[in-house]
């Protein structure tokens, strides 16, 4: 990721708000404080914006990320809460508890922020600029810790700038925060689980329910996939099977490009969509969910994929093909 940007850092207040709600509009990327550590946002919408976000943070993997909203409406435009869910919500939110739900028909968080799940990892945070941002901004903001990968937690801003200065494009200054647990995470797909325990504890969740929350089913061997933040799991696959680091296209093959050169038998492809016709990999991060989706969606029976770079977001983008493409029973 090209270190280009100017971080600005504006005191927390509604002018800052604002700014911030702007800078999520225009694709960008702010950090902000929540109840524990401070965050780093984007539009949940935007696949782009989403990218620049795991590019920022050096983030190894895509792993899902939690979607912040300000109140339990915005949250039911984009998750189905069944009983259990909305008992959760209406007794801990807002609060450090994050819930994996169902998505909604037209839940607006893009495939890239859910690692191209049917489920979202959704909370509504507690703290008053969190609170703020959300309310000025209008939609979901995911939200990870404000730091690179690997390096700890930020409880300051002077913190994230330290970090993320030049990766970012505005900090929100709301003072020290309080350095807590992550939020507690429950999976409603079902019977309750208890994904990731945190701010929540476990024993008030269930005695609210009257029921022990049940344990996550261990991940298969090697699959560093989470369902949800903090918890391994399966992953997003297509039925179609996919085919790595193609040379040609064969018959009856879709093909999933990268960059401006054309392969052998491209003519007679399925169908055909290029992750980055420019070959840029922040691009095709943002492309790789949705494309892989549409692929599947039509009716392609395999999907020849041709070589990606193993760099900066390439690292991610290879692991989750090789994911795509592993044999499955």
């Amino acid at each position: 990721m090209t270190l280009d940007l100017h971080t600005r850092t504006l005191p927390a207040g509604d002018a800052a708000a604002s700014a911030a709600a702007d800078c999520l509009r225009g694709g960008g990327l702010i950090g902000f404080p929540t109840e524990t550590v401070y965050g780093l946002g984007a539009d949940a919408a935007d696949p782009a914006a989403v990218a620049r976000l795991y590019a920022a943070k050096g983030r190894p993997s895509f792993n899902p990320l939690i979607a912040h909203v300000a109140n339990l409406d915005a949250a039911r435009k984009i998750a189905r809460f069944d009983a259990t869910a909305l008992k959760l919500a209406e007794a801990f939110w807002p609060g450090p508890l994050t819930l994996v739900l169902p998505k909604t028909e037209g839940c607006t968080v893009c495939d890239l922020a859910t690692a191209g799940l049917d489920s979202v990892a959704i909370r509504i945070p507690a703290h008053p600029v969190a609170q703020a941002i959300l309310r000025a901004f209008g939609g979901a903001v995911v939200a990870p810790s404000a730091n690179r990968s690997g390096h700890v937690s930020p409880t300051s801003a002077a913190h994230v700038l330290a970090d993320l200065d030049g990766r970012i494009d505005l900090i929100v200054d709301g003072g020290p925060v309080a350095v807590g647990v992550e939020s507690t995470i429950v999976g409603c797909l079902g019977a309750p689980v208890l994904l990731r325990p945190g701010g929540v504890p476990r024993e008030a969740i269930e005695r609210l329910l009257g029921v022990a929350l049940a344990e996550p089913q261990p991940a298969p061997a090697g699959d560093h996939a989470p369902l949800a933040p903090g918890m391994l799991a399966s992953h997003y696959a297509p039925r179609a099977q996919v085919r790595l680091d193609a040379s040609e296209v064969r018959p009856g093959e879709a093909l999933l490009a990268f960059g401006p050169a054309a392969l052998p038998g491209a003519e007679t492809a399925f169908a055909i969509r290029n992750l980055s016709p420019a070959a840029d990999l922040t691009e095709a991060a943002a492309n790789l969910f949705g494309f892989l989706r549409e692929l599947d969606a039509g009716g392609a029976r395999a999907i020849a994929v041709m070589p990606i770079p193993h760099h900066g977001l390439g690292e991610a983008i290879n692991d989750r093909l090789r994911r795509a493409a592993a044999p499955r029973d």
